[in-house]
């Protein structure tokens, strides 16, 4: 039989080398993993094996907790918790199978006398040789010793612990004791020498000296404990730095030291029950920062001067105190921009970082994903603003290309609150924005500049170059938009085209005949004359400029006009920029979002896709947006939503932040303004476009005199909370283009408001400045209108004192008001009542006459005076 080594056969029985070899070991062969292991030694390890797991024990231990309720003497039942623990030793038996196992991978399977035996009698049991058994009990006796020593030596270091636990005890409170003692005789001492030296005195007042003495003991008595008191604690803090060092017992000795702390201070709240108790040893305290930190501030777009303050750990009356510096008048909870706090950050040395808030939109911008390359652009219409003065015929000029250019079966009339559409014609389709010419619409129109690709100006003949023409100019070049002008009523006698190029040169407007890049079109709206030229000079502007647009795609556009309308809800009316917008898309349109229900064009027919230069109306958003706003489709709702509460909330942060700051030279301005009058009007319209403009045009009405305020304004009808809103502020309600509800009706009924309608915003403009004028107190000119010489004075019982005089100068009428004049000095001023002559009563007396004169609730009248006669005649006056 070939002998193999320990390590084969650790690779066999599938051990470690290391642990086989320990087994050998512990058998009484000492083997190396090198080593040939026998088949007596196999044999002898496989005994081994078997006996280790024979004697094995097995403990299982086990815990049951249970609550019984106990009735107690009182009546009352108690819960008492009881946990009964088990435990039960378990000798493993021998495995057969195990037993098998390790023989087979011990034995070679080549060995048949081995295997032989193990199948003829498999319950076989190994005897160890005397020489083995002597080994293995020499083992286990040194095993012993080493048990044994292990724990004298762990309780010879417990006994020295205790020890000196012990003498540690003793040594703290021997020290203890001897200071006290050492203490009280010193405060005995000084009282004896107290009582010496104040003896005599005490000696009168026997009953005083008891109490002193009986106060002195006491103090000692009180004093003595809180020494001990201290003792404690620092023997207390002792004992907790060699936490780590001293055994078990030190919990014992800490709960002795507690009970016996706990005793002395029983015994001294008992004697100085009187006296106020000793204030804790623990003090607070704070470290002043040597040097000035300076932090990273993280600032959004809003903030408020609170939470700066915070950011920056300093107190708010500081951020408050560098507004005022800065010229910004501000409170602890006043909301401040971003571009101040940043200012006041960096002043006090902090560094600021910028919070970028904005991060979702950018998001959505990019997963839109709009592919804009040059290659993929396409022609487009163009757009095409018609811009100039009122009564310059703008609307009759889009009335006649309408007209002429739309398919007869289609419905005639333009729709009222759509301000864009799209005409086709023999070279193409161009879409076009109406703008009003008032003065009010300045928002309007440069909207429309900035919104279009080419502006038609159109110019009166007649009339020539007005403030909104110069107006319209300006917008068309600032938006750096190309201008096309069109002459405008040249059928009439006085029209002169040639004097309208010389106004509009002064302007920079110059025409193409004389050098400049000007189109000048003679047109006449009424007869249609010139209407084919001004379309082919738009569209050869239009190629000149190559306009282009990606069609394929997201859409985007910008909203020309909004309105809420009573039964559809909000409507938008969109240009398409870029992009197809299909039905049923996702819209992000400034504050507002929602998905397309329905689109229609100009004429009110329904489509399911708009392409670039396209005006559409469309339904589904939350909420009216403002115009102007762009608008654009994006794909996630939720991000759609996100961003527009994200925007709303941004706005009115804006908006607070506009309304509550004051600026520093502003201050004392705003303390004299107490004395102006205030005309508070709720303004609602029929479209968003028309509420910015009379907004503007009656703040532009506000003087030093009276003052302009909106309360509030808004795109529908005038309801119920306008008119309760309008009662609570004492408001005038204003409809334009719209009316009050029924529940609005009541409301203005019953409280008896002030409510106006207009449809034309002349006279809206018009009626609320006499209404400012009305507000005005008035005033009054005093015109003296007669003289009288008093001659004499006499009694009548019926009217009492009565002054006869000669009228000197102009006439003296009855019921007006006069002043009575002596010795050119003003005595009096009061009212005419009686006039007689001779005996009758008249209404004047004219110069050179005598008359009698009745002064009301006056009698000190002497001869010599003058009586002036006067009446008031009121001042019209204005606000401006």
């Amino acid at each position: 039989m070939k002998n193999v080594t320990v390590k084969s056969l650790a690779v066999e029985m599938q051990i470690s080398v290391d642990h086989l070899v320990q087994q050998f070991s512990n058998v009484g062969f000492h083997k190396t993993a090198r080593d040939y292991v026998t088949q007596q030694e196999k044999e002898t390890l496989l005994a081994y094996l078997k006996y280790e797991l024979s004697n094995t024990p097995l403990t299982l231990q086990r815990k049951t907790r249970s609550t019984l309720n106990i009735a107690s003497t009182s009546g009352r039942s108690k819960s008492v918790q009881v946990e009964v623990r088990k435990k039960h030793i378990y000798i493993q038996p021998v495995a057969h199978d195990s037993i098998l196992t390790i023989k087979e991978n011990i034995l070679p399977n080549n060995t048949q006398e081995v295997k032989n035996n193990a199948e003829a009698s498999p319950k076989t049991k190994f005897i160890l040789t005397p020489k083995q058994q002597s080994k293995i009990a020499k083992n286990n006796i040194v095993n012993n010793q080493n048990n044994l020593i292990k724990k004298s030596r762990q309780i010879s270091e417990k006994a020295i612990l205790e020890a000196k636990a012990a003498e540690l005890k003793h040594q703290a409170e021997e020290e203890t004791r001897r200071k006290v003692e050492e203490k009280a005789r010193q405060i005995a001492e000084e009282a004896r020498q107290f009582a010496e030296h104040n003896d005599s005195i005490w000696m009168t007042t026997p009953e005083l000296a008891e109490d002193d003495t009986i106060d002195d003991n006491l103090s000692n008595y009180h004093y003595a404990s809180i020494v001990e008191d201290e003792n404690n604690r620092k023997i207390e803090n002792e004992r907790r730095t060699r936490g780590n060092k001293v055994s078990k017992q030190k919990t014992y000795r800490l709960s002795e030291f507690k009970k016996n702390r706990e005793e002395a201070r029983a015994v001294g709240r008992s004697s100085k029950s009187q006296s106020k108790r000793k204030s804790s040893t623990l003090m607070q305290v704070f470290n002043k920062p040597s040097q000035v930190i300076n932090r990273d501030i993280v600032i959004g777009e809003m903030i408020t001067v609170a939470e700066l303050a915070n950011k920056m750990a300093v107190k708010g009356s500081q951020i408050i105190k560098k507004l005022i510096q800065l010229g910004v008048m501000a409170t602890i909870n006043q909301i401040i921009d971003r571009e101040t706090a940043q200012l006041v950050a960096e002043d006090m040395g902090h560094k600021v970082i910028l919070l970028r808030e904005n991060e979702l939109e950018e998001s959505i911008m990019k997963d839109r994903k709009i592919d804009s390359s040059v290659d993929n652009a396409e022609s487009r219409a163009p757009v095409v603003t018609i811009m100039g003065h009122v009564d310059h015929g703008k609307t009759s000029l889009l009335d006649y290309i309408r007209s002429t250019k739309v398919v007869a079966s289609e419905a005639g009339g333009i729709t009222q609150h759509i301000g864009a559409y799209h005409v086709e014609t023999d070279r193409g389709m161009i879409t076009f924005l109406d703008t009003p010419g008032h003065a009010a619409f300045t928002a309007m129109r440069a909207r429309g500049a900035r919104t279009t690709d080419i502006v038609v100006l159109v110019v009166a003949a007649d009339n020539g170059a007005m403030p909104q023409t110069i107006e319209a100019i300006q917008h068309a070049k600032a938006a750096k938009v190309p201008i096309v002008v069109a002459v405008n009523k040249i059928d009439k006698k006085e029209a002169n085209p040639e004097n309208i190029k010389n106004e509009l040169t002064k302007h920079g407007i110059i025409p193409e005949e004389w050098g400049g890049q000007n189109q000048f079109v003679n047109i006449s709206a009424k007869y249609g004359t010139g209407i084919n030229n001004l379309l082919d000079a738009i569209l050869l502007q239009a190629e000149v400029l190559e306009l282009k647009a990606i069609r394929n795609g997201i859409a985007s556009g910008i909203v020309i006009e909004s309105f809420l309308d009573k039964g559809r809800g909000p409507v938008a009316t969109i240009l398409v920029r870029e992009g197809t917008l299909h039905h049923g898309d996702m819209i992000l349109c400034g504050l507002e979002y929602g998905r397309v229900r329905a689109m229609r064009d100009e004429q009110g027919r329904h489509l399911s896709t708009a392409g670039p230069s396209v005006p559409v109306e469309i339904l589904g958003l939350s909420g009216v947006p403002i115009a102007g706003d762009e608008a654009m489709v994006v794909r996630d709702e939720k991000k759609a939503r996100e961003v527009a509460l994200y925007r709303q909330g941004k706005f009115r942060e804006g908006k607070l932040a506009r309304k509550h700051s004051a600026k520093l030279e502003n201050m004392f301005t705003n303390i004299s303004e107490g004395g102006i009058l205030e005309l508070n009007i709720i303004l609602k319209t029929d479209v968003q476009g028309s509420v910015e403009a009379i907004n503007d045009a009656l703040e532009q009405l506000s003087t030093e005199k009276a003052k302009v305020k909106i309360i509030g304004s808004g795109v529908g009808g005038i309801t119920e909370t306008d008119a309760t809103l309008a009662a609570a502020s004492n408001a005038i309600l204003i409809g334009f283009n719209v009316r009050a509800d029924a529940s609005a009706r009541r409301i203005i009924d019953k409280e008896n408001l002030n409510i106006h309608y207009y449809s034309v915003i002349y006279h809206l403009i018009n009626e609320v400045t006499q209404a400012m004028n009305g507000m005005l107190t008035p005033e009054y000119k005093q015109d003296i209108i007669g003289l009288a010489e008093v001659r004499n004075v006499f009694s009548v019982p019926k009217f009492g004192l009565i002054a006869g005089c000669m009228v000197i100068e102009g006439i003296v009428k009855r019921h007006n008001n006069i002043r009575v004049i002596r010795n050119n000095i003003i005595i009096y001023e009061g009212e005419l009542y009686s006039l007689r002559r001779f005996k009758d009563d008249v209404n004047e007396v004219r110069n050179g006459m005598e008359c009698g004169i009745g002064v009301k609730n006056y009698t000190d009248i002497r001869t010599g005076d003058i009586i002036e006669v006067f009446k008031l005649i009121p001042i019209i006056k204005s606000s401006n």
